[in-house]
């Protein structure tokens, strides 16, 4: 979720500091060039990512998002509609679990390698009022239905160097207002309260993804996607198994403030984002119908073994429960799904 503002955001002095150290960002070839991020192989995405291979490698770019000279998340990049396709990373937990969330003040960066592949690694501040090949901070000003929606959010960076990396245009994709304020920033805290409470070491894997409309842009320049997606993955040490959950949402306006977006299975969203006869996948597997993942599982069945209380609640206020060992959340004797606080 974004702010409209050309900072990204405040930050205290210490992460002011860090914003002083160089940013790299390379423009590379394959997925695999960008370790780290991906939980065994990268993304399968019809039409444009296939068996690990671009398809259009004019169009699509590969970016290791790197921010202090060290790598941080990698986002396949499109040029012709200037919008990721998605951005993938390893959620680390935070390094000061006590510190406040802010998001980072620094100005808003775009990828210079993506106008000029001969020039410097360095990830450097927009600039320009227009760029050839990405958005600019322009294309985003003054617009009263969008706004800067990110992929890698800042609040899942690991430390201050982290979340200013997330602040380049080419982890952005205009967002409907609301809903990147809404639903979709309610659902941004479930997936974190979960990686945080039931993941192991606090690790999980997570990509965000946003599925380009056919003919929609924001300044006539930049796709305005119809969609927004998210999965994530990762190893639950309480039970001892791997667990995992996919959410998405139309790209409109929230209809009201208590709108939430279910969690679904990776199933699910395969099925949704799958055409013809390549299928979508966030997690493929080492060998085909080998992913550690659970396909037609989410979290919250996977996690309705555990006998304790939960801090997650989702959605807000109005649910509020126990959790059971054999029927997940009750509520007036019904059984509820796991419920982030709002």
């Amino acid at each position: 979720m974004m702010t409209p503002l050309k900072m990204c955001c405040l930050q205290p002095l210490a992460v002011l500091l860090l914003s002083i150290s160089r940013t790299e960002t390379e423009v590379v070839k394959e997925m695999s060039q960008c370790e780290g991020f991906i939980l065994n192989k990268p993304p399968q995405v019809p039409g444009i990512l296939e068996k690990g291979q671009i398809k259009e490698d004019i169009t699509y770019k590969v970016i290791c998002q790197t921010y202090g000279n060290k790598t941080r998340f990698v986002t396949l990049y499109d040029t012709n509609n200037k919008i990721p396709v998605f951005s993938a990373y390893k959620y680390r937990g935070q390094e000061n679990s006590e510190e406040k969330e802010e998001r980072p003040k620094t100005h808003w960066k775009i990828e210079p390698q993506l106008e000029d592949r001969s020039t410097d690694k360095n990830m450097k501040n927009c600039d320009q009022a227009e760029y050839k090949n990405q958005a600019s901070d322009n294309d985003y000003k003054n617009n009263k239905d969008y706004n800067r929606g990110h992929l890698f959010p800042s609040s899942y960076g690991f430390d201050g160097s982290d979340k200013i990396s997330t602040c380049t245009l080419t982890n952005i994709v205009p967002q409907a207002i609301s809903f990147n304020s809404g639903s979709w920033n309610k659902m941004e805290k479930y997936i974190k309260c979960i990686l945080d409470n039931y993941c192991e070491n606090k690790e999980g894997y997570v990509v965000t993804g946003a599925k380009a409309s056919p003919d929609k842009q924001l300044s006539s320049r930049v796709n305005i996607p119809s969609m927004l997606w998210s999965a994530f993955c990762c190893y639950s040490h309480q039970n001892r198994k791997w667990i995992a959950g996919a959410f998405w949402g139309d790209n409109v306006q929230d209809e009201s403030k208590t709108k939430h977006l279910t969690m679904r299975t990776l199933t699910d969203l395969y099925d949704e984002l799958s055409t013809g006869r390549t299928r979508f996948e966030a997690f493929p597997g080492p060998r085909e119908n080998t992913s550690k993942c659970p396909l037609k599982e989410t979290a919250e069945e996977s996690l309705r073994a555990l006998n304790i209380k939960t801090t997650c609640k989702y959605p807000p206020e109005n649910l509020k429960g126990i959790f059971h060992k054999d029927n997940g959340f009750m509520k007036n004797g019904k059984t509820l799904r796991i419920i982030v606080k709002d």
